[in-house]
């Protein structure tokens, strides 16, 4: 299932059906070879000087820009947030090298097994399948003719295939909510409207020329007065409103139109549309407002929903390579997946050079962006991103919680909840997009990007910047809280180990009798959160039985610590917080009830519990 969507597969014919190998079908698939032989008018073939022969060609290969440890920590985490929050519709993402637009990963869920593409691989999307299949039996009766049903199944069986092989990556719009909030800072710092020195008040509302109710922010009552970065960090609707004001919309559009999200060259009077040209088929364009609709002086309504993102429809490759922009410097990359094509020799047929659509915003304005989306993580205190903070790291993003206008107006509610990052904050190398498509409310944690999607891409960044080869910078508070390696203290006195053991910043718990640690738990070299209570036995080894995995959701990072920590059991998050105290579990890598041996480590998301941030950002 490894990048399923992006990769594609052949059909019955051996030609391309979806992905990189409909795209590329042609340089993959190479031409059989042939003999052209005369003969005459009765069929007896000719002397041999009238035979040709054609030597079959093999296909080239594609290398592409992806990397396959990245891939699996992209899928591992998009598989956890929606197995913690039963999203509806299931979840997207996607890494990108920002100074260079090449992916180097892409996932859309659900997603299937390219060795079986005809088969339902995903549980949710069988059980859709397998009502519509039940409720077209109960009306079989309806049907004038046996021909007209067996259609219908046919038709509801190729809706679910079709949906298990799109790349909504590329073929999906969205509403992009609050990860839209950097283009718009972007755009005002740009034009000059707006410095680090910029106040804001937000009363909770605000009047809007053209609008027939008043805008509300998310934070009932409002933030009150606020510096830019505290806008930022809050994701201010009614700051994020102002700035838009003081940008125009006319400037506005024509920065809309700069990072990719309109063409206005197509001849179109109702919505105008963009692609990136990514190298795979099927991508779909922005849905946006034409320039007379936008651009009126007396109806400022559709300047205020695209300030905060709202109410337009972009991909999620057109996200990610828009703000990839805004913080490496200004430039709008094209992004693209295959590097070089190479013949069956391995000679290069033809490579891939980074291809530069256009600057956007300047060096400086780049900076700036980068400094204050940092503030977003890396505060947290006032950061609403402060749940993709990784200790030893530092790592810019914005959070992301919109409503599907659609749906609204049909009377549902529905949301899509994301959060986009990059690292490292001061010099971005890769920018990480995640989305989560109609998540349950019944987790027991509120639907937002900053509570459901931000955890998700800190676990992300703590797995990719150390395979990247990014060494971690602690201060002296993170060393406080981080995960550590157990030390080797068998063979140790019992006083020698429990010193190590301290030194290392672990508690200690003998089991047996004796002087000397005959065996621990866990073994050396394994990684757990810091402060955990390794078992020193001395004169005995540890007990064969196993135990039972609790379930620590919902309980506090120490409280989890202890809980598995009775039992033998560990727990290690890849994160860490100057707030360990209101760190929540949110989701944990071995599922309650399983059987698992004494030394076992759990792998556990972690969000931080704060209250006051709890909203539509």
């Amino acid at each position: 299932t490894l990048a399923a969507n992006v990769l594609g597969f052949v059909n019955a014919d051996n030609v391309g059906g979806v992905g990189l190998e409909a795209k590329y079908n042609d340089v993959l698939e190479g031409t059989a070879g042939m003999t052209v032989t005369a003969k005459n008018g009765v069929g007896t073939d000719l002397l041999y000087q009238y035979e040709q022969y054609y030597d079959a060609e093999n296909g080239n290969s594609l290398v592409l820009t992806m990397d396959v440890e990245v891939q699996s920590y992209l899928e591992k985490g998009l598989e956890s947030m929606i197995d913690k929050f039963d999203a509806a519709n299931g979840a997207t993402g996607i890494v990108m090298d920002v100074n260079t637009g090449a992916i180097v990963a892409m996932a859309s869920y659900p997603n299937y097994d390219l060795n079986e593409p005809g088969v339902v691989r995903d549980e949710a999307l069988q059980k859709k399948l397998d009502k519509t299949l039940a409720d077209l039996a109960g009306k079989q009766s309806e049907y004038e003719t046996e021909e007209e049903y067996n259609e219908a199944v046919s038709k509801a069986k190729s809706e679910a295939m079709n949906t298990q092989w799109r790349n909504k990556c590329i073929d999906s719009t969205y509403e992009p909510g609050s990860t839209f909030k950097p283009i718009t800072l972007a755009i005002a710092l740009e034009e000059g409207v707006v410095s680090e020195n910029s106040s804001f008040y937000c009363g909770g509302s605000m009047n809007v020329l053209g609008r027939g109710s008043p805008l509300k922010c998310w934070k009932y009552g409002g933030h009150g007065s606020q510096s830019l970065t505290q806008a930022v960090q809050h994701s201010c609707n009614v700051a994020f409103v102002n700035i838009g004001q003081l940008v125009g919309e006319e400037k506005f559009y024509e920065y809309a139109e700069g990072f990719g999200f309109i063409d206005r060259t197509q001849d179109t009077s109702q919505q105008l549309t963009a692609k990136t040209g990514i190298d795979l088929g099927g991508e779909s364009g922005s849905i946006w407002w034409s320039e007379d609709v936008f651009c009126n002086p007396e109806n400022l309504s559709q300047l205020a929903a695209a300030s905060f993102g709202q109410t337009f429809n972009i991909t999620p490759i057109q996200l990610i390579t828009a703000v990839s922009a805004c913080v490496n410097g200004g430039r709008l990359m094209k992004p693209y997946l295959v590097q070089s094509v190479e013949d069956s020799e391995g000679n290069i047929v033809s490579q891939t050079e980074p291809e530069l659509v256009r600057q956007v915003i300047s060096e400086e304005t780049s900076a700036t962006v980068r400094k204050i989306l940092e503030q977003v993580v890396g505060d947290q205190k006032e950061g609403t991103g402060h749940n993709a903070y990784v200790a030893g790291y530092r790592i810019g993003g914005k959070t992301g919680t919109s409503t599907k206008t659609t749906e609204e107006i049909a009377g549902n509610k529905e949301y899509i909840v994301s959060f986009i990052g990059f690292a490292p904050a001061d010099d971005p190398e890769i920018a990480i997009l995640v989305l989560l498509d109609d998540p349950s409310s019944e987790s027991g944690i509120y639907i937002s990007g900053g509570q459901m999607a931000a955890p998700v891409v800190g676990k992300m960044m703590a797995d990719i910047l150390p395979y990247l080869g990014y060494e971690p910078e602690y201060t002296d508070a993170e060393l406080e809280n981080i995960d550590r390696p157990v030390p080797e203290v068998a063979g140790m006195s019992l006083a020698e180990a429990q010193r190590a053991l301290t030194e290392s910043g672990f508690k200690s718990r003998i089991i047996g009798e004796g002087d000397t640690v005959t065996d621990q738990l866990p073994r050396s070299g394994v990684v757990i959160a810091s402060g955990s209570e390794v078992l020193l036995y001395a004169g005995q080894s540890p007990a064969p039985t196993q135990e039972t995995m609790p379930d620590v959701r919902g309980l506090s990072y120490a409280e989890a610590v202890e809980r598995l920590g009775d039992i033998g059991v560990y727990l290690s998050s890849g994160n860490s917080s100057t707030d360990a105290a209101n760190l929540i579990v949110s989701g944990q890598s071995i599922a309650p009830g399983t059987a698992v041996e004494h030394g076992t480590v759990v792998d556990v998301t972690l969000y931080l519990n704060d209250t006051s941030m709890l909203g539509i950002y």
